[in-house]
């Protein structure tokens, strides 16, 4: 009988632990694995991304969406350092990953010998919870073993660096003796919860409101009905940090949507009009959209003791699980009978989605990228997964799509990385492959990553249940996001240089690979565009041709603002003059809250 290598005994663990995929790419410093791979049947399996920054983000969209630790593979020096970016948007959206590291032979260590990299010094920021190197197969299951629970316990990066050579020794466990550390499996499932007096004093804070602003992120999604509950006592509204998006309905009418640079104006004026703020599960980082720093009495609840009294001056800081915290807090609060609050809430944002209705009527040219995703929010199906990417598409995804029900979305949230979208998608269709997933990426994003990241798609998609990725490319040829930041920050043009970028025929690339793919160059087609792609049988590209010249404004903007900018687009970019002096101003004003406006659009008729 073959004897059991390290290699072996490392899938076998990562099996016990209920892994079921990895996402990786190959290399020589991982060959022990690979072979262990062959050896076991594929499981759990390994996914092949083409690039290891890729294996990265699909490990985070897994994990993301299914709770479970995401895993990630890669070979030494090169491909350790590729996963980086990935893991640094797991680690700062606090997203469960573990990353396996090949490395060169422990003889050949301290020789530069060739990809030899030191990876203990290379993740010690980025895995600072737990990255350890095998030396001797006796320190397995406890390497893998904490790499998982710290991982789950941290909702954070962790890494174990593997010498080739100790990936071919033969497995012995640790012993009954001096300086060896046996382990075991499991976490059990805890929630911690605050002290019944600091319960009670952010009690008293919160009754003593009138006019109650709630904001929860990421760490509410196992506290909806709780939120609710608490909503309607305190007759409050409710604001979402984005990668807390889908942890409250938005078609709730007390809802405002997201907050920030990315968020809707009831939101603003939530913030900006209420005397007592309520922060569950979230590390929002904008101080400006929150109340003035003297305007309300504030209480927060983390499970993260390292997170509570950042961001703004918190009068209770409750550290704990924000389900049972909350069943806790309830029964101490009374109802707010007035509802002169709640009634001002509910009518702002039922105005904000009728300007929303209104700025995605706008014309454009050739298309409004507002229409495109507001054309979507009626057609999402009810357990669809959303991915967006950084960039502009992240405004609309933030602004436009409604999430209720059972849907999920997600994006990088803090460090708001371009190139996720599509890696994130792939990662969720193996999480769920019996639900359909949508990226809304920007041509920047797409050419960056996402057109080789269909290549996975075209590899793997037989395998899913629901074999619907649609991706949806807002091709404007500029890298828009930052076009628009210069022109508000620095009131500088469009520096074509940097800023223009090639135009692909992403749908048609789709096609030669074995998906599916239309381009939309008119409005009238857009809507038909979606549902050709919602009902088919294989992944589909959309590849939507939209006008840079419309601007992602913020909540808070003037008009002044949009015209210092149009006057950069008149002082710097002859090809777009024209279309300024035609009418981007009035196209601006018809955007902001306020404006009246009908206009006509197949499928997106205005509403007064």
């Amino acid at each position: 009988m073959a004897s059991t290598k390290v290699s072996d005994y490392i899938l076998q663990r990562l099996r016990e632990w209920g892994v079921d995929h990895v996402f990786a790419y190959a290399g020589d410093g991982i060959n022990g694995l690979l072979a262990a791979w062959g050896r076991a049947g594929n499981r759990p399996k390994f996914v092949q991304a083409r690039h290891e920054e890729m294996s990265a983000f699909q490990a985070v969209g897994y994990a993301k969406f299914s709770g479970k630790v995401g895993v990630c593979a890669a070979t030494s020096g090169p491909g350790a350092i590729h996963l980086l970016n990935g893991l640094y948007d797991a680690k700062l959206d606090h997203v469960p990953v573990v990353a396996l590291l090949g490395q060169t032979n422990r003889s050949a260590m301290g020789g530069s010998y060739q990809q030899e990299v030191d990876l203990q010094s290379l993740y010690k920021d980025v895995a600072s919870e737990f990255c350890e190197t095998a030396t001797v197969p006796e320190q397995l299951p406890n390497l893998i073993d904490r790499a998982m629970r710290t991982a789950y316990a941290k909702r954070t990066v962790t890494a174990v660096i593997l010498p080739a050579d100790v990936q071919e020794l033969d497995y012995s466990p640790p012993t009954h003796a001096f300086k060896m550390v046996p382990s075991s499996l499991g976490l059990s499932q805890y929630a911690p919860v605050p002290a019944a007096e600091d319960i009670e004093r952010a009690a008293e804070v919160l009754d003593a409101g009138e006019k109650v602003a709630v904001l929860i992120g990421q760490g509410a999604r196992g506290a909806r009905a709780e939120v609710e509950q608490l909503a309607d006592l305190l007759g409050a509204g409710v604001a979402k940090a984005l990668l807390g998006k889908d942890v409250l309905p938005d078609d709730l009418p007390y809802v405002t949507g997201s907050i920030g640079l990315l968020g809707t104006r009831p939101s603003y004026e939530l913030m900006q009009g209420c005397d007592t703020l309520l922060m569950i599960g979230s590390s929002f980082p904008y101080t400006q959209f929150m109340p003035e720093l003297d305007q309300a009495r504030a209480v927060q609840i983390d499970i993260d003791p390292h997170m509570v009294g950042l961001r703004y001056p918190f009068e209770v800081n409750l550290v704990g699980d924000a389900r049972e915290t909350l069943r806790r807090l309830l029964p101490l609060l009374h109802r707010n009978e007035n509802r002169a609050w709640r009634e001002k809430v509910e009518k702002n944002v039922s105005r904000w989605w009728e300007v929303m209705q209104r700025r995605a009527a706008v014309d454009a040219d050739p298309i409004n990228p507002e229409y495109v995703v507001h054309a979507l929010d009626g057609k999402l199906p009810d357990d669809v997964i959303l991915t967006a990417d950084s960039g502009s598409a992240a405004n609309w995804y933030a602004r436009h799509l409604r999430l209720r029900g059972r849907m999920r979305g997600s994006l990088s949230g803090t460090l708001a990385t371009m190139g996720p979208g599509v890696p994130y998608a792939i990662g969720a269709k193996f999480a769920h492959p019996d639900r359909p997933a949508i990226a809304l990426v920007g041509d920047g994003a797409m050419q960056m990553n996402g057109m080789m990241e269909m290549v996975t798609a075209a590899k793997y998609h037989h395998e899913w249940s629901d074999p619907r990725l649609v991706v949806a490319v807002l091709n404007n040829r500029d890298l828009n996001q930052v076009t628009w930041e210069m022109r508000a920050m620095s009131g500088a043009p469009q520096f074509e240089e940097s800023q223009h970028i090639p135009d692909l025929p992403y749908a048609e690339i789709a096609q030669r690979i074995g998906l599916d793919g239309v381009r939309v160059e008119k409005p009238e087609h857009v809507e038909a565009a979606w549902d050709r792609a919602l009902t088919a049988d294989r992944p589909f590209v959309i590849d939507f041709r939209t006008d840079p010249a419309v601007p992602p404004i913020p909540p808070h903007a003037s008009l002044d603002q949009i015209e210092a900018a149009a006057s950069a687009i008149l002082h710097g970019d002859s090809d777009r003059a024209s279309m300024v002096k035609q009418g981007l101003k009035a196209k601006v004003q018809e955007m902001l809250p306020g404006t009246r406006h009908r206009a006509e659009r197949p499928g997106a008729a205005g509403t007064e």
